[in-house]
């Protein structure tokens, strides 16, 4: 599954064996496993209701006289049990707390296969979980997401990833309406009654209950294949002219990985459908991939390169899931990291294949970014950690389980090299096939197949929480005198040896990384570190790092050293100042782009924390001011939009905005406003980010100005500006506060005929007026029936973010908190709307939202919650440790002495 650009909430768990009784309750009695499931469902899509009816087989491996399954928010009509011919009606009970149904019998079952029948009947829920019902602007669908533990909430299952089982799948629907599900359709027949018809689909290969999909009402669908399996792209009717790329990327993906895995796509027909309401990004589905429609319909010659990147690389790692997650999957929640990091990591292989002008491989960098800021705090957890109840479970879908697994997974394929962690991940894939496996599984395949103790270091970074920061100093250590007596006896030899070179000797520590020192508690922890040294003299090389200190030699005196080579590492770095001084100086042509943007991550977490001045930073920044790789200026830009956030008091403000246009403008002026002919996508996306750097933290007025400009001629014609950089130009414009402009652009979010693309620009964009009164009509409109669920606590947290209106906004949101709180979804990311407040950054505003959410017990809240408050600590420290050194760096860089000074036109 993947996230919606979202979570970093999690903390620290407890082992299991501490765990209460009631939490290890909520797994199943051992004894019971399914072997297949034949279920019929009739939705009806006007009550919001549905009927149900199923036969499971089962194996018992003793004599019982009762059965528990899952089972929640369901009524039973009527419950069987058969055995060996005999049937037996059964009594239920059930455990609403443990979300559990125990079926009684009057004799004891014996060891061996029964029969169970059930008929029961659910709501066509409004949560977004389960089966539920999703709403288009003209009518109802039905639609389903299961994971992480909501099958229970459609049928009475088994519902624990271990427990796979085959399906067989009925849907009784209405006559003018599809259905669309794990197997193919291999019977449609009329009735019952006049107005339904009758889908039976295939039996599916054994899979885990929330991997089961269903999907009802007028979807259309394009059609292709690859490798001869049928592909296709589903949705509502209007979306069908914008599934073509989602098609064509689909069928690419799917022969890259039949290639990759060396395992042939293995469930006979893909497909993919956007559903008009959906909570997550997308649902890894076997067979039937479940997708957000924003990250799956565009339009294929009017959308931005990021937005042909986004829809590839979410099906890349939804497609990637069929190996990785459905195929083999974890044996519990504990290591969905399993399913998600690996997914995550692999996304990027195909993009970067087939499309190398996206450059994913430096997206790479900056999710090993947000993995480690994630990583930094207090109330982290453990990539494998306990997950016992449902919300322990939802809370593991978060930075740690996608992107430090990812990242962690990028560092030891650089350690071992890329062919060789293939044929460990391979080997793995053909041992598990169509069963459950475990971290240790798969790290023994690694370990197996490089030869290398992979098996040791990986649980250093799975099992403990954080990260090591590794401090570096160098110096030349000069070749040491021979001895007089070796001396002589070498000048009687005949032919001389070799002259002792001087050599650099790099002083390596490590130690846990705290985004906030003072939050820093425990035992000092260790990792096995794979790190990898780069100088200006020899060949890079990578050592393993396993002591508190250890010294590696290189060879050579070079002037400077880099230990993270192609940044594949997974920690932050920190040198000491004549080392950074060097680096700084260098970095431009001596350094790598990935390597350029992991030093500006490390930096400015290192100011961020208080461990460096942030006046490093800001010389790093201006060192690489004329850098034009798009990945490094993302790099730096949420960097400045810190220090512009949090640092600047009134007096600074001149001085800084002063310094980012003489830095960024010229830039701009060599990239233009308008695409150069056969310009890269890279380039068209850099424009974008130096209007925003320009416009809305330099408070350009020409550069405000002339975004205005193209946004009223984008209004009047969407195919008159390049769509790559609308977003940004969009939202500098709303930094004019123009009444008119915001009135044009609350009409064009609502407009019939927006694409899923144009709709989310226009919302970020709604988000940037600084004029709250401005900004009350769009929260209005947030929490208006016609808005979304799905998308309604992102536009909410869209509003936080904007420092103008933060304090009214958040009161706004107090005083209308039953509003709010309708609009936001009861499934895996329930308890997620307190880290809409993480970029708050004053004392008051922190015990407000502490006091709110502990008031208001909004479930599922814990993690997110304590990770939000602590980043609202960590910025509180930020500013009061360098905003007077801010002040000072600003005298010393006027901007006077910066080159260039226009913006460009």
């Amino acid at each position: 599954m993947l996230l919606k650009k979202c979570l970093y909430l999690s903390i620290l768990l407890l082992p299991i064996l501490l765990l209460p009784a009631f939490a290890l309750g909520q797994r199943l009695p051992a004894g019971v496993t399914p072997q297949h499931y034949d279920l019929t469902f009739t939705p009806d899509l006007q009550k919001a209701t549905f009927s149900g009816e199923e036969t499971i087989e089962v194996d018992l491996a003793k004599p019982a006289a009762s059965i528990t399954l899952n089972a929640a928010e369901l009524e039973f009509q009527k419950v069987e049990i058969t055995q060996s011919g005999k049937t037996q009606e059964a009594q239920s009970s059930f455990a609403p707390e443990k979300e559990q149904a125990t079926l009684t019998v009057p004799e004891s079952l014996q060891a061996g296969p029964a029969t169970m029948h059930l008929v029961f009947t659910g709501v066509l829920n409004s949560q977004l979980r389960g089966f539920y019902l999703a709403k288009s602007r003209v009518r109802n669908y039905a639609t389903t997401q299961f994971e992480a533990t909501d099958a229970r909430r459609a049928f009475p299952s088994f519902d624990e990833p271990a427990l796979k089982a085959k399906f067989d799948i009925t849907l009784i629907v209405d006559r003018g309406d599809t259905a669309i599900s794990n197997g193919s359709i291999v019977s449609d027949t009329p009735g019952p009654g006049e107005n339904k018809h009758t889908l039976k689909f295939s039996t599916t290969p054994k899979m885990s209950t929330y991997l089961v999909a269903m999907a009802v009402g007028d979807f259309e669908c394009d059609e292709g294949s690859a490798d001869n399996i049928p592909v296709r792209v589903c949705g509502t009717p209007d979306k069908k002219p914008l599934g073509a790329a989602a098609l064509r990327y689909a069928e690419e993906i799917l022969k890259f990985y039949n290639q990759y895995y060396g395992i042939s796509y293995p469930f006979g027909k893909l497909d993919i459908v956007g559903v008009p309401d959906f909570e997550a990004g997308a649902m890894e589905n076997t067979a039937a991939i479940f997708y957000r429609e924003s990250e799956l319909f565009i339009d294929d010659k009017d959308s931005s390169a990021k937005s042909h990147q986004n829809v590839f690389e979410v099906l890349a790692h939804e497609m990637a899931h069929q190996w990785f997650g459905d195929l083999v999957t974890m044996k519990w929640w504990d290591n969905v990291w399993l399913n998600e990091g690996f997914a995550t990591w692999m996304a990027l292989k195909p993009s970067q294949a087939l499309h190398p002008e996206w450059n994913a491989a430096l997206d790479a960098v900056r999710e090993t970014d947000n993995a480690l800021r994630a990583d930094a705090l207090q109330h982290t957890h453990p990539i494998r950690a306990t997950a016992e109840t449902p919300e322990q479970i939802n809370e593991m879908f978060d930075a740690i389980s996608y992107e430090k697994g990812a990242a962690v997974l990028r560092m030891i394929e650089s350690y071992v090299t890329p062919d060789v962690f293939r044929r460990g991940v391979n080997a793995y894939l053909r041992k598990f096939a169509y069963s459950n496996a475990t971290a240790e599984d798969f790290w023994r395949s690694l370990a197996a197949a490089s030869g290398r103790p992979v098996d040791a270091i990986m649980p250093t970074f799975v099992e403990q929480p954080g990260e090591p920061l590794i401090g570096a100093q160098s110096a030349c250590a000069a070749a040491k005198p021979e001895p007089a007596a070796r001396r002589s006896r070498r000048s009687r030899r005949r032919r001389a040896l070799p002259k002792a070179q001087p050599k650099t000797e790099i002083t390596l520590t490590q130690a846990r990384f705290w985004a906030d020192p003072s939050a820093a508690h425990g035992a000092a922890a260790t990792w096995m570190v794979p790190v990898c040294v780069k100088s200006d003299d020899a060949k890079p090389f990578c050592q393993v790092v396993s002591q508190k200190e250890q010294v590696v030699p290189v060879a050579g005196c070079g002037t400077w050293t880099f230990v993270n080579a192609n940044a594949s590492g997974y920690y932050r770095t920190q040198y000491d100042r004549q080392s950074l001084e060097k680096l700084t100086g260098i970095a431009a042509t001596a350094l790598t782009t990935a390597e350029r943007m992991s030093l500006l991550n490390d930096q400015q977490a290192l100011a961020y924390s208080g461990e460096e001045n942030v006046s490093s930073y800001l010389n790093l920044i201006a060192a690489l001011n004329q850098d034009g790789e798009r990945a490094v200026v993302e790099s730096y830009l949420p960097g400045l939009e810190s220090v512009n956030d949090y640092l600047l008091t009134d007096s600074d403000q001149k001085f800084f905005r002063e310094w980012v246009r003489a830095n960024f403008s010229p830039m701009l002026g060599r990239v233009g406003w308008s695409p150069a002919s056969g310009e890269s996508e890279d380039t068209s996306t850099l424009r974008g980010h130096l209007i925003k750097i320009l416009g809305q933290i330099g408070q350009d007025p020409e550069v405000i100005q002339h975004s205005v400009q193209l946004a009223q001629q984008y209004l009047k014609d969407r195919h008159s500006v390049d769509p790559s950089m609308m977003r940004e130009v969009l939202q500098v414009a709303a930094s004019s506060n123009d009444p008119e402009l915001f009135r044009q652009y609350m009409q064009a979010i609502s407009a019939p005929g927006a694409t899923p693309e144009e709709i989310a620009n226009f919302a970020s964009a709604l988000a940037n007026f600084t004029d709250f009164e401005l900004t009350q009509q769009w929260l209005q409109k947030i929490v208006a029936p016609e808005t979304r669920n799905q998308d309604a606590p992102f536009y909410v947290g869209g509003v936080l973010d904007n420092m103008a209106v933060q304090k009214p906004a958040w009161e706004w949101v107090k005083q209308h908190w039953p509003e709010v709180k309708s609009k936001l979804p009861a499934g895996i990311f329930s308890g997620g709307f307190a880290r809409a407040t993480a970029n708050f950054c004053d004392p008051q505003m922190r015990s407000d939202v502490q006091q709110f959410f502990t008031e208001q017990k909004l479930a599922g809240t814990g993690r997110a919650l304590n990770q939000s408050l602590e980043r609202m600590s960590a910025c509180i420290d930020f500013r009061s440790r360098q905003q007077t050194n801010l002040a000072a760096w600003l005298q010393q860089h006027p901007a006077s002495e910066q080159s260039g000074n226009s913006s460009g036109r």
